[in-house]
């Protein structure tokens, strides 16, 4: 069975899902790819997981970078899920360019190079937004370009951990 909850967050409602036992899904409502990991039936329930969740969300929109993850399960290609698991070692405060991290799966791989756009495919089918942050994914150009949840969150959420936005073209 799938589970899921709602979340009031400062700059939208998001929704998590979860297998009973990990977080599966974390999405703000209508953004791209929402509730991609949700089957047809799934039910509104509180978990311990998303209890966990709810405190994890509660300090970082508190401004704090939570020193704890709830347990965490996604579901990928072995290729998108090496992507996030790059993006879950972005510091916090911190942004990374797709082509820094492309250049950090053909390391891993063992290839000459590897293709951003490759990258910002899994990036944008992240499917735990903020836990895994792909908000702190950036152009190699300066822009904020990339967010399934919309640029002003991806703003707003580096805002908050106090990321110097005057670096970024923000068009």
């Amino acid at each position: 069975m799938v589970y899921i909850y709602k979340y009031e967050s400062p700059i939208g409602d998001l929704t998590a899902a979860s297998n009973g036992v990990a977080l599966t899904g974390l999405w703000f409502d209508g953004q791209k790819y929402f509730g991609s990991t949700l089957t047809e039936e799934y039910e509104e329930r509180d978990l311990p997981v998303f209890a966990k969740t709810r405190d994890w969300l509660d300090l970082y929109f508190y401004g704090e970078n939570p020193d704890f993850m709830p347990p965490i399960a996604v579901s990928g290609s072995d290729f998108r899920k090496a992507v996030w698991n790059i993006l879950r070692q972005i510091p916090y405060g911190k942004t990374m360019t797709y082509g820094e991290i492309a250049k950090k799966m053909a390391r891993q791989m063992g290839t000459a190079q590897m293709s951003a756009q490759a990258v910002g495919a899994a990036v944008g089918r992240n499917p735990i937004s903020i836990l895994i942050p792909c908000h702190r994914v950036v152009g190699s150009n300066g822009s904020l370009t990339g967010y399934a949840g919309g640029i002003e969150k991806k703003a707003a959420l580096l805002s908050l951990e106090k990321v110097d936005m005057e670096q970024f073209d923000k068009e």
